[in-house]
């Protein structure tokens, strides 16, 4: 026969099941509030997407921009230069097939050997590095380049950081500090100091900085510049440049042609080799001077050079054939009265 079951057992299941009860509608209520509010967030970010991506940008586009071959013809070895300089050498090499563009050896073969000695730095063997440099140290030196003495510094750093069987090799190694004493001299003593705390290790004394493991990313960084500028080459890509100009630059021109279209003033833009209106791209992208008429409030070319006045003051040649008045001149800042023809034109 089956045990009686006593009340005050009863009693207090009931009661542990009414307390999952509400601890399970809790926990559902909390979930649901949560997924309420991410819902929110999910549902805006098609929002989000469709409000700042604008699929259609014909509209600020010059389609007829790469109509000529020549200029498909540039466009092709842009390309296949930025891909020599990311080390896609094949991926390069099937372009220049397909697109029949000829890449000259003497052009392809410092990418090869920059690509190398960069791969080896990632590598942190920096013996190919350490020969390049050797190799090209004058003109180096003419750079006022501190790469060598980097390349030094970071070998008998990696020589330190094998600890005590190192200190004899260290020491040897040291002679090629003495080119850089003059203009290197503290980082050369805080060096040689770090070898009295080989034996307890490095990272354990106050020169633990030195193994900071940044110093291979920055020293990449230091002989791509330098090697770019002995080979006279930008250190980035020109299609990189152009690529994030052009994402800076299409927000801009998107809103200022959907203004042109709101007011009814379509002929403002043309198209023709100019923008409607002056695109900040930041400092990163500044590579030439640039002199913006005070007058006209438009930047100089060569079409309409700057022009400087007997007085010192400097205005474009637009302005200046503006403000000629019966052969006479006067200037806008200053009360001097000249003859235009003595304005000269200046070279930036």
């Amino acid at each position: 026969p089956a045990l009686p079951i006593h009340k005050p057992y009863l009693s207090v299941l009931s009661q542990t099941m009414a307390q999952c009860c509400k601890n399970i509608k809790e926990t559902v209520q909390l979930l649901a509030s949560r997924h309420k509010d991410i819902h929110g967030s999910v549902s805006k970010v098609g929002k989000a997407i469709d409000r700042n991506f604008d699929a259609e940008v014909s509209a600020v586009v010059a389609e007829t921009v790469w109509d000529s071959p020549e200029r498909q013809k540039y466009l092709s070895e842009t390309i296949v230069e930025h891909l020599y300089r990311q080390g896609m050498l094949s991926v390069a090499e099937d372009l220049c097939q397909e697109s029949g563009v000829v890449i000259d050896m003497s052009m392809k073969q410092p990418f090869l050997e920059l690509n190398r000695i960069l791969e080896a730095l990632r590598m942190q063997n920096l013996r190919p590095a350490l020969e390049w440099a050797v190799t090209n140290r004058q003109r180096l030196l003419d750079l006022n380049s501190t790469l060598e003495f980097k390349l030094h510094r970071l070998y008998f750093i990696s020589l330190l950081n094998g600890g005590i069987t190192n200190q004899l090799e260290a020491l040897q190694y040291a002679r090629h500090f003495q080119p850089f004493a003059s203009q290197h001299q503290r980082d050369i003593q805080i060096l040689m100091g770090s070898l009295v705390y080989l034996r307890h290790g490095i990272e354990n004394s106050p020169y633990r900085s030195l193994l900071e493991t940044n110093q291979w990313a920055e020293i990449c960084n230091i002989f791509t510049r330098d090697a770019c500028a002995l080979l006279g080459l930008s250190v980035e890509s020109p299609l990189s440049v152009s690529f994030a100009s052009g994402c800076m630059a299409l927000p801009v021109l998107m809103n200022i042609k959907q203004v042109i279209e709101q007011r009814q003033c379509s002929g403002v833009w043309t198209h023709k080799d100019e923008l409607p209106i002056e695109i900040d791209l930041g400092k990163k992208c500044w590579y030439h001077s640039v002199f913006a008429c005070p007058i006209l409030r438009q930047q100089t070319s060569e079409s309409n050079p700057p022009m400087k006045l007997i007085c010192g003051h400097v205005i474009s040649r637009d302005a200046l054939n503006k403000l000629t008045n019966a052969g006479k001149l006067k200037c806008p800042y200053c009360p001097m009265e000249q003859n235009p023809s003595d304005a000269k034109q200046i070279f930036f």
